[in-house]
């Protein structure tokens, strides 16, 4: 019999992609006839340079928004409303229904908010106190 280990660490690439790997069947197996995950991303660039950028996923109806970004100097001119469209644009032009997306309250929840997403719940104090995580999702 052989001893069972049990290693804590930090990042661990070759760990996270086995278990993606291992959910991705899973997940697969128990929802037949729904097409796998695929990811979903959007590049903005102005002159060769990346102003903002969207990254996500879309799974049978449902599409998901892991990180949205735009350059600080680009906030506020729309450059952001141009990402979220065109990644809203091509999850309903999958099939996608519905998006999900998550912010904490000292990011941009009123960004998403604007653009039509509702909350739908909130971890309150995480990070840490006086900070929420906030849930949220648009209908398409």
């Amino acid at each position: 019999m052989t001893d069972t280990v049990v290693t804590i660490g930090k990042a661990d690439a070759a760990l996270d992609q086995l278990l993606n790997d291992e959910l991705d069947a899973y997940n697969a197996a128990a929802t037949s006839g729904v097409e796998p995950a695929e990811e979903l991303t959007v590049r903005v660039e102005h002159d060769g340079c990346l102003v903002a950028g969207v990254s996500g996923w879309t799974w049978g109806q449902a599409a998901g928004i892991g990180m949205t970004w735009v350059r600080e100097d680009q906030r506020g001119t729309g450059v952001g409303t141009s990402a979220m469209t065109a990644f809203e644009d091509e999850a309903r032009s999958r099939g996608c229904t519905h998006v999900f997306v998550t912010s904490f309250t000292f990011q941009a929840p009123g960004f998403y908010q604007r653009l039509g997403y509702r909350e739908i719940f909130r971890w309150e104090s995480v990070p840490n106190p006086g900070r929420d995580d906030v849930h949220m999702r648009k209908e398409l």
